[in-house]
């Protein structure tokens, strides 16, 4: 199938908003971080890169016609060469209310993790490999929640994909700006719909507070084994007693 629209833009620019409005102008599928998460082959093929296994991109992007978001979009450069029909969307917005978002979001979720959930949750542990790798290594050379660092990494992306991408190939793109110049750039008819905003900050914090109080669930289970040793043994010595 091959990428038709590659999404170059950082996480939190809205780049959820971007995959939707992209499905309903009928690009089938748009690859997103959420299906990272939501997939074991996903998770395996981009744990494999942050490894730095070659990509196979046709079998990482096997039936979706678009990309965006993370981590996808660290490797623009190489999607634009492999896929040369594909357009490319820049989201932006200032970088200080992407670093606002950002460190609510994705780097609060990071830090919030469990010490345990990677021993024992398969999955996490690859997408935290990945995201370790690929993000907090490779993007932000380990200064992701350093707000100057941050914000440095964030403005020379921009730069780096307007000076990249010809202009005529690319879009650098506003969410909020909607449907007309999307539409324009893709030649797709706007929709009667209202454009897409979803603002999923509220929900990352509701999986960081879940984080949170993860961290603590061997704790309490152990409280609980202690206790419930003790209960045993007070009532087996109190039997033993009569």
């Amino acid at each position: 199938m091959g990428l038709k629209v590659i999404g170059a833009g950082f996480g939190r620019t809205g780049t959820l908003s971007l995959k939707i409005a992209l499905e309903q102008l009928g690009y089938t599928k748009c690859h997103h971080m959420i299906e990272v998460f939501g997939s074991e082959a996903q998770a395996d093929y981009w744990a494999a890169i942050g490894e730095g296994k070659a990509p196979d991109w046709d079998k990482v992007f096997d039936g979706f016609e678009a990309m965006v978001d993370f981590p996808g979009c660290i490797f623009y450069r190489e999607l634009a060469e492999k896929y040369p029909d594909a357009k490319v969307i820049l989201t932006v917005r200032s970088s200080d209310s992407w670093w606002k978002s950002a460190s609510q979001t994705i780097i609060a979720i990071r830090k919030a993790v469990p010490f345990w959930m990677p021993m024992f949750v398969p999955r996490m542990r690859k997408i935290l490999g990945m995201h370790n790798a690929l993000l907090w290594k490779r993007t932000f050379q380990e200064g992701m929640d350093d707000p100057r660092q941050a914000k440095r990494v964030y403005e020379r992306h921009n730069a780096e994909v307007k000076k990249t991408i010809p202009a005529s190939r690319l879009l650098v793109y506003e969410v909020k700006d909607g449907w007309g110049p999307l539409c324009a750039f893709l030649g797709r008819p706007v929709p009667d719909t209202p454009f897409p905003k979803v603002n999923d900050t509220a929900e990352f914090k509701k999986r960081v507070r879940i984080m949170e109080i993860l961290t603590w669930a061997p704790w309490v289970v152990l409280a609980l084994i202690g206790c419930g040793l003790v209960l045993y043994a007070a009532l087996t010595s109190g039997h033993g007693a009569t």
